[in-house]
């Protein structure tokens, strides 16, 4: 079957490199896009449900737009708008340089942040937050199941090595997720939790996936 993916992006503000040729077999898995499109209207439609609830207390807890839109990059580079409930303040973007990172490598973490609000503590424990990714999902942006979506500044400084985690699209969860989740806060862990997903992957893994980070969230990881 002829591939119907593009190339590595070459309308990204980021170089993507020439090594990144080849999507992932995951990528061409109708299976796996079905399972995608379902689980994604059935998160909509919990999201529909939640909304108003959800809304009145975001912008109770702290005056800002309700949603949080930021661009991450997907498969094979390409660059998307993701989706989320606004859990921090309007301007948390330019207060970052001033909260201490206490992850290590390409990613940030801070278990403490002063920039997540009351309401936005919750729903990072529930994972409520990213209920509006169940959009992208449905777009074909993400899947359910695959690589933490990295920005725009992560990916500017990805060593060679790092650009095969976007050989499959990002998920709203995977190895990561359930296997440590914040706790884990080295970038080259994780990287190598997304390869071992990569070998690993087969449709009915995907399945176990889901089921595992349903347990993780019913038992309220840490979250933040």
């Amino acid at each position: 079957m002829q591939s119907t993916f593009p190339t590595p992006a070459v309308d990204s503000p980021i170089p993507v490199p020439s090594s990144l040729q080849t999507p992932h077999r995951s990528a061409y898995s109708v299976f796996k896009r079905l399972v995608d499109i379902v689980g994604s209207l059935v998160g909509l439609l919990i999201l529909a449900v939640l909304f108003l609830p959800l809304a009145l207390a975001i912008k109770l807890d702290s005056p800002g737009p309700i949603f949080y839109a930021q661009e991450r990059y997907g498969l094979m580079g390409r660059p998307f708008r993701l989706y989320k409930f606004r859990s921090m303040v309007p301007n948390a973007d330019a207060l970052k340089s001033q909260v201490k990172n206490e992850a290590s490598g390409l990613i940030f973490k801070n278990q403490d942040d002063p920039r997540v609000t009351k309401i936005g503590r919750f729903l990072r424990r529930t994972s409520l937050d990213e209920f509006p990714q169940f959009w992208n999902v449905l777009m074909g942006q993400m899947s359910l199941v695959g690589t933490r979506p990295p920005t725009a500044d992560e990916v500017s400084r990805y060593s060679p090595h790092h650009w095969q985690r976007l050989s499959v699209k990002p998920g709203m969860t995977g190895e990561w997720q359930v296997n440590g989740r914040s706790t884990i806060k080295d970038f080259e862990d994780i990287v190598q939790l997304d390869l071992r997903y990569q070998d690993q992957w087969h449709p009915l893994y995907d399945l176990s996936l889901i089921l595992r980070t349903v347990y993780v969230i019913l038992a309220k990881a840490d979250a933040y």
